[in-house]
């Protein structure tokens, strides 16, 4: 991800996709809550008290919401911006950390409370296990794609505040079922939920032909662009979320084959396996038209990334535990072991915030000039 951020306007093949399809950068997100997941299934095989465990579950949900609503919801500005405060008419309310502290909550309340004590011998008994996890994240999904496919989106306006006045923006929609930037249910649940003024102000669709003459980067409106490239949209908000919480929930569930199978053989079988059914279903799912889709979080896009991740992980422990080539993960280990610091300081842009606060008479002979940033 710090990678994507950095250099994801000079190559725009990790950089995120503008609307469909799926690029190198869109892999990220789902990979982090499906390593949560899988987490989530080795952390709480054994909890003695389930009452207490939803506690601290919620107590950890909480914090790193709030934090994700301190770094991402308008405290910090920005580089080369030398405020800070939250103007709470437009603070942000959904972000990175705010979707994976929501997933996290409920694939812990879904492995503490929502499995049986059934003895795990074959693949069956897995499944019989774990069903009513299944049964959850079939509803999730059903949910998301009647809401998705089913909700009404009339016609809406929006407003861009300067720093004289508003100007107002009209988009027409009026239609059911549009998976396009414009008129998708997951806009209207947020600008009716949230409200416009607590979106993302910088939609990934602002990269497309249509809003930019710089496409597939940031770049000038098109004389003949829609009003709606100026629109604010949150990629994290809270429709999405749903398909996200069905990710983590995946991942829990091979975190149940490392519990209950202890032959690599096995594992690897079941790995392999399931995500690949998971890719092949997600491919299938884009060519009849529910298209991969990151900002919308689709089916297609969560079954591709998910199984992707089962498969990276299956090889990773291929590697590692089987082959025992650990050394070359050693510096991967590390930055496992930090990751929220390492995303703090770096992705969320807080280290160089904090190094522009040391100057040589005057604030803008920081660091960060002097280095050239």
């Amino acid at each position: 991800m710090i990678l994507v951020d950095d250099a994801g306007g000079i190559l725009p093949a990790i950089n995120h996709s503008p609307w469909n399809g799926a690029t190198l950068a869109d892999f990220v997100m789902p990979f982090f809550l499906f390593i949560v997941g899988l987490s989530l299934g080795l952390a709480y095989k054994k909890a003695s008290c389930r009452v207490l465990a939803t506690k601290k579950a919620t107590l950890r949900a909480v914090k790193l919401f709030f934090l994700g609503l301190l770094l991402q919801g308008g405290y910090f500005h920005g580089l080369n911006d030398l405020t800070y405060g939250v103007n709470l008419e437009y603070i942000r309310w959904m972000g990175i950390l705010q979707r994976i502290a929501i997933a996290y909550l409920l694939a812990a309340l879904c492995e503490i409370w929502l499995k049986t004590d059934d003895i795990v011998d074959s693949q069956l008994s897995l499944f019989n296990k774990y069903r009513f996890q299944w049964f959850a994240v079939i509803m999730l999904t059903a949910i998301y794609g009647s809401l998705l496919y089913g909700l009404y989106v009339p016609d809406w306006k929006f407003q861009i505040p300067t720093e004289s006045l508003s100007r107002v923006y009209s988009v027409k929609c009026g239609v059911r079922g549009d998976i396009g930037p414009a008129c998708n249910a997951v806009g209207m649940i947020d600008r009716t939920l949230l409200g416009s003024k607590h979106l993302y102000r910088r939609p990934v669709y602002g990269r497309t032909e249509q809003c930019s003459i710089s496409s597939p980067d940031y770049g000038p409106l098109p004389q003949d662009a829609p009003s709606w490239c100026q629109a604010p949209f949150d990629p994290e908000g809270l429709l999405s979320s749903v398909m996200a919480i069905v990710t983590c929930l995946i991942g829990l569930h091979f975190g149940h084959i490392i519990i209950h199978f202890k032959n690599h053989k096995n594992r690897i079988l079941l790995w392999v396996g399931t995500a690949s059914g998971l890719v092949a279903l997600g491919f299938i799912l884009d060519l009849s038209g529910m298209h991969i889709n990151k900002a919308l979080y689709s089916v297609s896009y969560a079954c591709v990334t998910a199984g992707a991740a089962g498969l990276l992980f299956a090889a990773t422990y291929i590697l590692v535990d089987v082959c025992g080539y650990r050394r070359p993960t050693l510096v991967l280990e590390w930055m496992g072991m930090h990751a929220l610091m390492i995303y703090i300081l770096a992705a969320c842009n807080l280290l160089p915030i904090v190094l522009q606060g040391f100057y040589w008479k005057k604030p803008e002979n920081n660091i960060l000039r002097f280095v050239g940033i």
